[in-house]
């Protein structure tokens, strides 16, 4: 069909960059959010060029949901936004259907047009219940309230940046047919920091930065990872939500980089065995005024005594919570202490096996980093987990806890036993989205054999949740 006649929003790269850290600074100095949703909606009444706005939303086991709304429909009813929750897995049952997507207008992006298409925007929703509250398994809208909350009481931001790695594969759509092929391809076998300027890796992590770049994620370093065909693009810290929705936007962005290339951007934690596994290490610390909590100059490994009891706490819950940061069967085979595989449940500034590891800092970067997050986790599940767990979570009497001879479940059955029985997750999540998550996990894994042996069974990959086919479910 002729595009000639159209004239739809397409912005250049290095503009796209300075609009996307204008927005982003709004939302980090807390501007008042009607005066961002005034700025907005006056943009797009006035921008013709835009036909349709993209609204991202994630269920409760962090699968991305994009909605596309005619821009000129948004505009009249961007307070009555319905949607049908019961066609969303862990939402609610059918005869509760009705749900409503709430604007959370300070998270809005322009994307380039050549991934996303001319004449679109993008904004994350809420989720909000048939009573005008927050819904309570859409875990973003918890994040963002825990961390308001906070703020008003303490004058506290909750920082955090990941560091997600994923596999690229030969193919599109590789995850989908691996039923069929029972293999993955690498495109790249160069190993670690090692590829050619013009091979396919490093044409997908060149492109995929510079996309990172254009929306305001504030790049710092990509490289190919250990494994071969394996990747990793690292970008600057955030506020805890916009952390959790770049998570969001990273994935999303790979994969269609990847599509468009050909190719397949894989987030399973141990896509091909015999290789190191992809995780997405979770780096956290509270600041207060600008000021780093974590950051003592006079503490042990510089980390303060509000960082050494956030510390104790997740050691304490950390199999309580191993299901939230290793979401799938195939998560537990990147828990393999073989391929450097953060399993002990313990803290260490140098031993990479430790589920936490305390970082080299100074007085802006000083953090924690939680290294037992698999790449497919629901990142504000996680991010609401740690940060909660770090600072109302209970601290266990265990003789040196911190060097205490422990290890987190091999399994995901004994993850989901842990979750199930553990008090703490229902404090966390509440019993209705507790029970809802668990049976979640416990359906998927009941699909798959139950001992996980030497190869990836296509039943792991064909019923993982990011790997989603709504026919196929619906068979059982």
């Amino acid at each position: 069909m002729s595009t000639e006649l159209r004239n739809f929003l397409a912005i250049p790269y290095d503009e796209l960059e300075e609009i996307n850290l204008n927005a982003k600074k709004q939302r980090l100095d807390r501007v008042a959010p009607h005066k961002i949703q005034e700025e907005r909606l006056k943009y797009l009444t006035d921008e013709s060029r835009i036909k349709a706005v993209t609204v991202l939303f994630s269920d409760l086991e962090g699968r991305l949901h994009m909605l596309d709304y005619d821009k000129k429909f948004l505009l009249k009813s961007h307070d009555n936004l319905t949607f049908d929750g019961s066609s969303i897995r862990g939402f609610t049952a059918q005869r509760e259907s009705d749900l409503r997507l709430g604007i959370d207008w300070g998270a809005f992006y322009w994307g380039p047009a050549d991934v996303f298409g001319p004449g679109k925007v993008l904004v994350f929703g809420e989720v909000i219940d048939k009573n005008g509250e927050p819904y309570n398994a859409d875990i973003r809208s918890m994040l963002k309230l825990f961390g308001n909350q906070l703020h008003k009481k303490h004058g506290y931001t909750l920082n955090a940046a990941n560091e997600i790695e994923g596999f690229l594969f030969n193919g599109p759509d590789a995850e989908r047919t691996y039923h069929e092929t029972g293999k993955f391809e690498y495109v790249n076998t160069g190993g670690y920091y090692h590829s050619l300027p013009g091979d396919p890796l490093r044409t997908f992590i060149d492109t995929t930065a510079e996309v990172q770049r254009a929306m305001g994620f504030q790049n710092e370093k990509d490289h190919p990872e250990v494994a071969p065909s394996q990747f990793e693009i690292n970008y600057g810290y955030a506020e805890a939500v916009a952390a959790a929705d770049h998570i969001q936007l990273y994935k999303l962005i790979c994969r269609q980089v990847a599509r468009n290339m050909g190719l397949t951007a894989c987030f399973l934690p141990k896509p091909v065995v015999g290789v190191n596994g992809s995780g997405m290490h979770t780096n956290v610390s509270i600041s207060q005024k600008d000021k780093n909590l974590f950051w003592d100059p006079k503490g042990e490994e510089k980390l303060s005594k509000l960082g050494y009891e956030f510390l104790d706490r997740i050691l304490t819950h950390g199999n309580d919570l191993c299901l939230v940061f290793n979401s799938s069967v195939n998560a537990y085979r990147r828990l393999d202490p073989h391929f450097e595989a953060p399993n002990q449940l313990r803290a260490s500034a140098v031993d990479r096996g430790a589920m936490v590891r305390i970082p080299i800092g100074n007085h802006r970067s000083m953090r924690l980093e939680v290294r037992a997050v698999a790449p497919d986790a629901n990142p504000y599940l996680v991010m609401f987990s740690i940060f909660k767990t770090g600072l109302e979570g209970e601290t266990s009497k265990i003789k040196n806890l911190r060097e205490a001879e422990r290890y987190l479940p091999d399994n995901v059955y004994t993850a989901i036993d842990n979750f199930r029985k553990a008090e703490w997750t229902t404090k966390l999540l509440g019993e209705d989205v507790k029970g809802r998550y668990a049976d979640l996990k416990q359906a998927s894994a009941d699909r798959c054999p139950r001992l996980l042996g030497t190869i990836v069974k296509a039943s792991e990959v064909q019923f993982h949740h990011e790997v989603y086919n709504q026919y196929l479910w619906n068979e059982f």
